[in-house]
C-alpha cells in the first residue's frame, strides 16, 4: 500500500473543538474535578477505613513526635540539675553561685520547652477536635455533637496552621508540670548552701555575695525571680489550651465508679 492509500485510509485529524468538546471548557472542566477532588473525603458514608482515619492517625504520630521533643528537653534538665547538685556539694569549697548558674541554664530550657509546647498544643487540639467531635460522637450518638463548626474550625486551622496559647500561658504550663518543682530544688539547695554549708564564707549575707555583688542584692534579685515565677503560675487565667488535664480535674476520677 502506498503512502497515498495509507494516508487517506487514516482518520482525519480534528481542530480543537471539532469533536463537540472545546479545549478551553475541557480544561476548566479537569481542573474544577482537581480542586475539588476532597470534597468527599470526610463524607459520613465514608468507611472507618477512609481519610478521616489515615487523618487521625497523621496527627496522632505528629503529636506524638512533639511529646517526645517536651520529655527530651525535661531529661536534659534533670541531668543538668544532678551534675551541678553532685558538684556544689562535693566540697566546702565549691562556690554557691554555681547553683545560680543551674538556675540560669534551667529557665533556659524552660524557655525552650515553652516555644515546643506551643508547637505540641497545635496538633494536640486538632487531635481533640477528632475525638470530641466525630469519634465521642459515633461511641454515644444520643450526646450529640460538641461543636457544630468543628469541620470549618478544623478546615481554617489546617489553612492557617497557628498557635493557640501565648508564651506566657505555655511557660505556666510547664512551670506547673515539671519546671517550678525543678527550680525548687535548685532554690533550697542554694539556701542550704549558704545559711548551713557556707564553711569558710562567713555567715549570711557574706556567704551570699558573688565578687563585688553584695550578699544582700544577690539574694534579693533570686527572691524577685521566684516571686516572678511564681506569679506566672499561678496567676488567674483563662486557660486557651484545649483537653489539657488539670490538677483539679484528675482528682473527679475517684467520684467515679
Amino acid at each position: 500500500m502506498s503512502d497515498s492509500e495509507q494516508n487517506a485510509t487514516r482518520e482525519p485529524r480534528t481542530d480543537p473543538g471539532s469533536d463537540g468538546y472545546d479545549c478551553d471548557e475541557s480544561f476548566d472542566a479537569v481542573s474544577e474535578e482537581a480542586r475539588t477532588m476532597g470534597r468527599g473525603f470526610f463524607e459520613e458514608s465514608s468507611a472507618p477505613g477512609s481519610a478521616m482515619a489515615h487523618l487521625y492517625r497523621g496527627e496522632i504520630h505528629r503529636m506524638k513526635l512533639w511529646r517526645e521533643r517536651l520529655d527530651r528537653t525535661s531529661n536534659w534538665a534533670v541531668t543538668l540539675i544532678a551534675a551541678i547538685l553532685t558538684y556544689a556539694f562535693s566540697g566546702g569549697d565549691r562556690p554557691h553561685y554555681i547553683i545560680l548558674v543551674g538556675v540560669v541554664m534551667v529557665t533556659v530550657f524552660l524557655v525552650i520547652e515553652a516555644r515546643r509546647y506551643r508547637g505540641y498544643d497545635m496538633w494536640r487540639s486538632r487531635v481533640r477536635i477528632l475525638q470530641r467531635n466525630v469519634f465521642a460522637y459515633s461511641l454515644d450518638p444520643s450526646q450529640g455533637i460538641e461543636d457544630p463548626d468543628w469541620r470549618p474550625r478544623l478546615s481554617r486551622d489546617y489553612r492557617e496552621p497557628r498557635a493557640k496559647v501565648s508564651y506566657e500561658e505555655a511557660i505556666a504550663h510547664r512551670l506547673r508540670r515539671v519546671y517550678l518543682p525543678l527550680l525548687t530544688v535548685l532554690l533550697a539547695a542554694w539556701l542550704f548552701r549558704i545559711f548551713v554549708a557556707s564553711g569558710t564564707e562567713g555567715a549570711w549575707p557574706a556567704s551570699a555575695a558573688m565578687g563585688a555583688i553584695p550578699g544582700t542584692v544577690t539574694t534579693a534579685l533570686v527572691g524577685a525571680f521566684y516571686l516572678m515565677l511564681a506569679g506566672i503560675t499561678f496567676r488567674p487565667r483563662v486557660w486557651q489550651a484545649t483537653g489539657e488535664l488539670r490538677r483539679s480535674e484528675v482528682g473527679a476520677w475517684d467520684d467515679i465508679e
